[in-house]
């Protein structure tokens, strides 16, 4: 007797505790939804796809951070970064570059140049803009490898100006962005930075670049746009550390500074980790502080 009532205060101690975990869970997790964004492109007007996510609960307008994926598409690296960003009061919008164009992805599968995906980006921005839920003066850019292409373009003058609507990215956070390229092959200018605050981080084990090109980079910046940099290099990391899928050797015909060649996306959780707290402490301290 004395054992089924203990049976019977766990059974009902086990369906009451959980219900009040899943409820205070239920107000932690962000209002999900999937839109289509027009975006203007040189072969006429196509509709992207999106993943759109509102932190619950709000009791101002969100600020809120664009994601663009790198050459693989869309994985687990976006969610990864939108789940800590949403608990932090910052509503996501998760682009898909890809499937408005057709395309696959990987290095046969993306268009020719990032620069022809500049306006999927702006795009995206005036989506967020335009809400009445959002802060239009609190958007930020978090980009992986393409789309770190696209973080860093759109924080020149050159390229910001190109967004017809004159919105413009708060804050660029733009992850193994193959900085070799940039102020040496056309279309990769990063100088003239429109003043808002910049963050590149990079694995020291990257063989999409070589170890020092990012530093290189930054140290070549006039003292106004060096000013606007924070560099954050982490070691024993590839390529797509925050890429959370099984390790993946891919050939690029862009890597190795043009001359192509394999390139190792190795996961790191480790680095990974802290990645996504410097990612939030970023746009926390760029939107609340």
């Amino acid at each position: 007797m004395y054992k089924h009532f203990l049976l019977t205060c766990a059974v009902i101690a086990a369906c009451i505790i959980p219900t009040s975990l899943q409820a205070k869970k239920l107000e932690q997790l962000p209002h999900i939804f999937y839109v289509t964004i027009p975006v203007e492109t040189a072969e006429g007007v196509i509709d992207i796809s999106a993943q759109y996510r509102l932190p619950r609960n709000l009791t101002a307008k969100a600020p809120a951070v664009v994601i663009l994926h790198s050459s693989s598409g869309v994985d687990s690296t976006g969610v990864f970064y939108a789940k800590a960003l949403n608990k932090k009061g910052i509503a996501t919008l998760e682009v898909d570059l890809w499937g408005g164009r057709d395309l696959l992805g990987g290095s046969e599968g993306r268009p020719s140049s990032p620069q022809e995906t500049l306006n999927d980006a702006f795009s995206a921005l005036d989506f967020l803009a335009a809400r009445d839920e959002i802060d239009s003066n609190k958007i930020g850019v978090l980009g992986f490898s393409w789309g770190g292409v696209l973080s860093l373009l759109t924080s020149t003058n050159q390229y910001a100006s190109l967004s017809l609507s004159g919105n413009r990215f708060a804050g660029h956070v733009a992850h193994y962005p193959v900085c070799w390229a940039y102020n040496a092959v056309p279309g990769f200018e990063f100088s003239d930075l429109t003043g808002s605050p910049v963050l590149i981080q990079t694995g020291e084990l990257d063989d999409y670049d070589l170890p020092d090109t990012c530093s290189s980079l930054v140290n070549s910046l006039n003292e106004e746009d060096h000013s606007l940099v924070t560099l954050k290099t982490y070691k024993n990391a590839y390529h797509a550390w925050d890429r959370l899928e099984p390790e993946w050797i891919v050939e690029d015909p862009t890597s190795h500074l043009g001359t192509g060649g394999s390139v190792t996306l190795a996961p790191n959780k480790k680095v990974a980790k802290k990645s996504k707290r410097r990612v939030v402490k970023f746009f926390s301290e760029l939107f609340f502080d």
